[in-house]
């Protein structure tokens, strides 16, 4: 079996990881006003290279900064748009049994895209490893897709199809702003597409007057058009799962729901998908994957620290086999280990511990 020389890689991660504590040490002094902005990015920098090269000698071929200098999986993506700004909403996003923090986004103009944080956060990522290194953002659906809209300018955007337009060009520019800082590997995030397999989400979303399946059309529509003119040696892939804070999730639900759309009408090369309990239903839509398209089965979970055995998942493997070639599959974990910093309920030796794993288990199944 051949190994891959671009992403998705056959042992490859989602990208956020925990948090150290001398960041969140850090982050606290900061906010207490015992450390300036400047002390906070030194010691940012410093976990971060301390990553990057924990990540290398593991083996990883594709290497993230995990995350560390952002606070949401989506929210500092989305809060550095033009047109976007921070809102306090009346109460967090529910998931099973645990709220989150109440921030959230408003949208209070014209959206657009004229530079961007992360591009400096890519560019310190990309100075510091010789591997392939990979720039996550959220999908734009993250912008409207919970079942409360965010406040919306009506000034600016009298109806939501002008707005969806605009973010899809704001996205477009986004990413040729990436990739002509040297990212060839960009992983969106995409949770809603992935809520929309859970029915009481549906039902959410036509109580708030939206028919689900014009959504999954416009969440398609949108991806496609951020990644219309990507350089040809640029990879781009889907991250999918179903909520993932502090060790809990959102919804449930099997593929089937999307399937059709998500591999044959959204043009990215590869997708990172959850599949590490019940909740993501079986590997029967892996059927539809077309040719040349590749899946990383995430069924490591993030989720708890128990270490997955080698046996179990090489089982998985060949579980999920029946339905698409091997040579179109590889190994990950089902969400990063860290979507907001707060983390997942596991230590950092266990996180370790199971990108170890996938490395080891991926050499064994592909050589």
């Amino acid at each position: 079996m051949s190994t891959r020389r671009r992403p998705p890689f056959r042992a490859d991660h989602v990208g956020s990881l925990l948090r150290p504590e001398a960041l969140k040490a850090a982050r606290r002094a900061y906010v207490d006003g015992r450390l300036d902005a400047a002390g906070l990015a030194a010691v940012e920098d410093r976990e971060i290279e301390r990553l990057i090269r924990r990540q290398q000698e593991i083996g990883l071929a594709s290497i993230t900064d995990g995350e560390l200098r952002r606070s949401w999986w989506h929210l500092d993506f989305l809060w550095g748009l033009d047109g976007v700004s921070r809102h306090v909403m009346d109460a967090g996003v529910a998931f099973a049994g645990v709220n989150t923090r109440t921030e959230g986004v408003r949208v209070d103009g014209k959206i657009g895209f004229s530079g961007h944080p992360l591009l400096a956060h890519y560019a310190f990522l990309q100075a510091h490893t010789s591997a392939t290194p990979k720039l996550t953002i959220p999908s734009p659906s993250a912008l409207c897709g919970r079942p409360v809209l965010p406040p919306i300018d009506t000034g600016a955007y009298p109806d939501r199809d002008e707005l969806f337009a605009d973010l899809g060009l704001a996205y477009r520019a986004a990413v040729r702003a990436f990739a002509a800082a040297g990212c060839r590997y960009l992983q969106l995030d995409e949770v809603f597409i992935a809520m929309l397999c859970d029915a009481a989400y549906r039902q959410k979303m036509l109580a708030r007057g939206d028919d689900p399946e014009r959504l999954l059309l416009l969440y398609a529509e949108l991806i496609n058009t951020a990644i219309a003119d990507i350089p040809t040696d640029m990879t781009v892939t889907l991250h999918l799962c179903r909520g993932n804070f502090k060790s809990t999730y959102m919804g449930a639900g099997g593929y089937e729901a999307v399937q059709d759309v998500l591999f044959n009408t959204i043009g990215v090369h590869g997708y990172f998908m959850e599949y590490d309990d019940e909740r993501s239903g079986g590997f029967e839509p892996l059927r539809l994957l077309p040719q040349g398209k590749t899946v990383a089965l995430g069924i490591v979970t993030t989720k708890r620290g128990a270490l997955e055995s080698s046996d179990a998942l090489r089982r998985r493997i060949d579980e999920a086999a029946r339905f698409v070639p091997l040579e179109q599959l590889c190994l990950a974990p089902q969400c990063g280990f860290s979507s907001t910093e707060e983390g997942n309920l596991l230590t950092e030796d266990e996180q370790w511990a199971k990108l170890e794993r996938i490395v080891a288990v991926a050499a064994e199944v592909w050589g």
